[in-house]
């Protein structure tokens, strides 16, 4: 996308607004598989939580993906893209064993993370196969927040208790279809990575019904110019050759299955903002924006870097500002950061703003979500509208209160 169709998109669909380009999603798509072409069987799930709007999924399932789902929310938004449910991978921690049976009875895949709902359900349902999650105890993600696979993450069945899970399955009679891990987000070292990998095969090995290894995901993407970013290349290269050697080992191929979600949408999507105000104090410059943590809270919760851009005024002479929002606490998106001169009215482009952005908006200070729309072949399409003073009533239920009743 060029900057004069993202300034059109603020100009039609007003500010802020997030924009997602669907050609970088298939390119990253096909640069995935790609990667893992010498896998007979290939899996790609979306992980639906990156960036659930309707049309991103419905794309997904064009392209030949299923999706990787952590709520009944998101399966029954992948079954309303018309994403088969068998393509459909159901990955949850801590809900209710009633939640998992609802999911089940719809023909997804379960992934199941812990002993005791493992037992239950199995001792319920012994003819449903399942997938376990393993924690392989290997700390491969960035951010604490991201890094789920370690000794002390809340997610996933420790290797430690491989026999206790043995014994559930014995003893229940169920099916262990697959097997599954996922270490964190950001992988920088592709070689903890494959570490992990051994670990999972390993574990793998003990399940004579296994139809797919998940090996979640957690590609690292680039934030800026010179990042670090996943060799997916040279991860597809290694772990493909030692998958086919599983395989054959084991004695027939099976699948081999991933979940990535910011890897096949951050670089699709920006975040349009407009400057309000530019505010000089005793030794900073403001930029202040018409959003705040409210539309974007990765920064404020991770740490997470945005390149910004000032696409009113691209060529202009670069000076230091710190861009912050409008809520009432500090919501500071880049502090002393480089930007193209500002002023106010310009419009700034967040990069990387497709996955974990939009989805954990809020209405904190009872301000709108944002609208979303979807650049394709030279077009631009609403795929979500802005929120309006309607939606934030609709559900409130307004009680008529007696004062004097409660002096």
């Amino acid at each position: 996308m060029q900057s004069q169709d993202l300034l059109n998109i603020a100009q039609e669909h007003g500010s802020p607004v997030y924009v997602y380009d669907a050609h970088r999603i298939v390119s990253q798509y096909e640069r995935l598989t790609s990667a893992f072409a010498q896998a007979k069987s290939l899996r790609i799930h979306y992980a639906v939580k990156a960036l659930s709007n309707l049309s991103i999924l419905k794309l997904f399932k064009q392209l030949g993906a299923g999706l990787d789902t952590v709520s009944l929310q998101e399966v029954q938004l992948g079954l309303a893209a018309g994403v088969e449910p068998h393509k459909i991978i159901y990955t949850p921690n801590g809900v209710s064993l009633e939640e998992i049976e609802q999911v089940a009875a719809m023909g997804v895949q379960i992934n199941i993370d812990n002993l005791s709902i493992l037992e239950q359900f199995g001792s319920k349902h012994p003819t449903i196969p399942v997938c376990v999650r393993i924690n392989p105890h290997v700390m491969a993600g960035g951010n604490a927040n991201i890094s789920v696979g370690h000794i002390d993450s809340k997610f996933g069945i420790s290797i430690h208790q491989i026999p206790h899970l043995l014994r559930i399955v014995e003893n229940t009679k169920m099916t262990v279809n697959g097997v599954h891990m996922h270490t964190g987000s950001d992988i920088l070292d592709i070689g903890v990575f494959l570490y992990a990998t051994e670990i999972l095969f390993e574990t793998a090995a003990k399940f004579k019904d296994l139809e797919f290894i998940d090996f979640g995901s957690g590609f690292k993407v680039p934030y800026k110019e010179g990042d670090v970013a996943t060799d997916i290349e040279d991860l597809g290269e290694q772990l493909s050759e030692r998958f086919n050697k599983f395989c054959k080992d084991y004695g027939r191929d099976i699948t081999l299955a991933f979940e990535p979600g910011k890897f096949l949408v951050s670089e699709a999507g920006y975040f349009l903002a407009k400057v309000n105000v530019v505010k000089q104090t005793t030794s900073t410059v403001f930029a202040g924006i018409d959003s705040g943590f409210n539309h974007l809270i990765r920064p404020m919760l991770y740490g997470s870097y945005h390149g910004i851009k000032n696409i009113s005024n691209e060529n202009g002479r670069n000076r230091f500002y710190s861009v912050v929002g409008y809520i009432c606490e500090t919501d500071t998106f880049a502090q002393n950061r480089q930007i193209s001169e500002i002023t106010e009215g310009d419009i700034l482009a967040f990069a990387n703003a497709g996955a974990y952005c939009y989805s954990m908006t809020s209405n904190y200070n009872s301000r709108y979500r944002p609208a979303e729309v979807l650049w394709y072949n030279g077009e631009a399409h609403l795929i979500r509208e802005r929120e309006t003073m309607e939606d934030i009533l609709k559900h409130q239920v307004p009680v008529e209160l007696a004062l004097e009743e409660l002096v």
